[in-house]
């Protein structure tokens, strides 16, 4: 109802954003091209982030940016994925049924990895969505799938992410081996203060609305409350919105976000 209160087209603070019209800072478009370097030199990366932070968002727009005539993506999210179901899950979405054992499923996907390389030149790209929750079966299983032809190349691109307890869990000793095959670490942080303002006009510039809906002191309030995190960004600026279309208001100032922070945001609001 607040889409039309503003005269928007679109709305801003949804999930499903065309990556195109996404803000990305600097520090998103330094991991989008380690990322895309990962991807084209068929590497080993780790992603992480706090929760909220925009993972989900960058991965999106990572995936939209590879070519689909030279790249095949696969993606996998599992909090209890087995070495064997890692295999499954790969060569199901290649279009292969998996054999029951896991070496004999390894090495079908490192045949299939070999066919889509050889005959098709494309790469293959595999990301591995909440990886923090892995269990250590699982995450040693890496070195053994990258460890192909004497150790001489990978067959395929990794792409693990993870909330930052990732991190913590690969600097333990037993994940020696793992870690030291990771070629790339990538991190996203919370918004500073500028880009939080120019996130949100972003937003509303997508919508196509006014851009002067939010005071300064607005901004202020936001990023106090959001740590500059995206996910609370958004609610924040969508309950605003809603509160202020019901409230008659064309215009967000500080108070309106006191009282949505107040009154609506639950647990949502950090610190």
């Amino acid at each position: 109802m607040y889409e039309s209160f503003f005269e928007m087209s679109n709305t801003p603070f949804a999930r499903n954003l065309p990556p195109s019209d996404l803000f990305a800072t600097a520090q998103i478009q330094e991991v989008l091209g380690r990322l895309t370097y990962a991807a084209d030199h068929q590497l080993f990366a780790v992603l992480t982030a706090g929760s909220g932070c925009g993972k989900s968002t960058v991965l999106r727009t990572f995936a939209e940016s590879l070519p689909q005539e030279e790249y095949v993506l696969i993606y996998l999210s599992d909090s209890k994925l087995t070495p064997r179901w890692f295999y499954k899950g790969i060569l199901d979405q290649l279009g292969i049924e998996s054999r029951f054992y896991r070496g004999d499923a390894k090495r079908q996907l490192q045949k299939e990895v070999e066919v889509l390389r050889m005959v098709q030149k494309k790469k293959v790209v595999v990301i591995l969505d909440e990886a923090h929750l892995l269990e250590k079966e699982t995450i040693e299983e890496f070195r053994f799938l990258l460890n192909y032809r004497f150790d001489s190349m990978s067959p395929v691109g990794l792409i693990l992410v993870g909330q930052n307890e990732l991190l913590d869990k690969l600097k333990l000793q037993r994940y020696a081996a793992v870690r030291q095959r990771i070629d790339l670490f990538c991190t996203l942080t919370p918004l500073d203060r500028s880009d939080t303002e120019k996130y949100i006009q972003a937003h509303l510039k997508y919508a196509g609305g006014r851009n002067d809906i939010f005071t300064d002191r607005a901004f202020d309030g936001i990023y106090t409350s959001s740590c500059g995190i995206p996910r609370i960004i958004n609610r924040l600026c969508e309950k605003s919105l809603m509160y202020s279309a019901q409230q008659q208001k064309r215009l967000i100032d500080e108070h309106v976000i006191q009282y949505v922070q107040e009154h609506e945001m639950l647990g949502d609001i950090k610190g």
